[in-house]
């Protein structure tokens, strides 16, 4: 049976009793944008920016700059974190599978870097709860996104929030934020190969 994790989503929204520490991977701004304007009341947000598929550098650079800048036009109280680009991070993992079509292994594996590295800052850092932007996006898996968590969850034992954010026009609402604010739009998902 298919989970909806919108509604496993809004489950743990509904219950919560303080705001806990979130802390979120965040893909770029655009995608981010959504995300922190739907969660900001519930959580203490930090927003993680480790993305060393990001091909070349100077694009890392420039969604990265676009990460800074949602968060400050927001005007919400989001701290940044971002870890060193390292594109050997990505290399080693999608190693053989440079053929591979998108959204296949090569991706899954990208999903899991990118979500393990998450993991492990939030379990260190005493986060509360670990998430990705990852599933607003139409091309992007939730299922796999939400497995992948759920996986994270149990080997580090901090919560993974479970979602779709594409769901409730998620999607829709962070474009209509990235042309209200004039923010940088790439148009591929990052990796080299995609």
């Amino acid at each position: 049976m298919k989970v909806n994790y919108q509604v496993e989503l809004e489950k743990i929204l509904n219950n919560l009793t303080y705001k806990p520490k979130l802390l979120l991977h965040a893909c770029c701004g655009i995608c981010s944008s959504y995300v922190l304007q739907y969660l900001n009341n519930y959580f203490d947000i930090t927003v993680l920016y480790y993305n060393p598929n990001i091909f070349p550098e100077k694009e890392y650079q420039k969604r990265l700059a676009t990460q800074k800048e949602i968060i400050e036009k927001l005007g919400y109280s989001v701290k940044l974190l971002k870890e060193k680009y390292d594109y050997n991070d990505f290399t080693n993992i999608s190693n053989g599978l440079e053929n591979e079509k998108e959204g296949g292994k090569r991706c899954s594996k990208c999903y899991y870097l990118r979500l393990e590295k998450t993991a492990k800052i939030a379990k260190e850092k005493n986060y509360d709860y670990f998430c990705t932007t990852l599933s607003i996006s139409p091309y992007k898996n939730a299922e796999k996104l939400n497995k992948i968590g759920k996986i994270l969850e149990e080997k580090y034992g901090i919560k993974y929030l479970y979602s779709d954010f594409k769901k409730k026009d998620g999607y829709k609402k962070s474009n209509e934020l990235a042309k209200k604010y004039n923010l940088y739009r790439q148009d591929y998902c990052g990796c080299e190969y995609s």
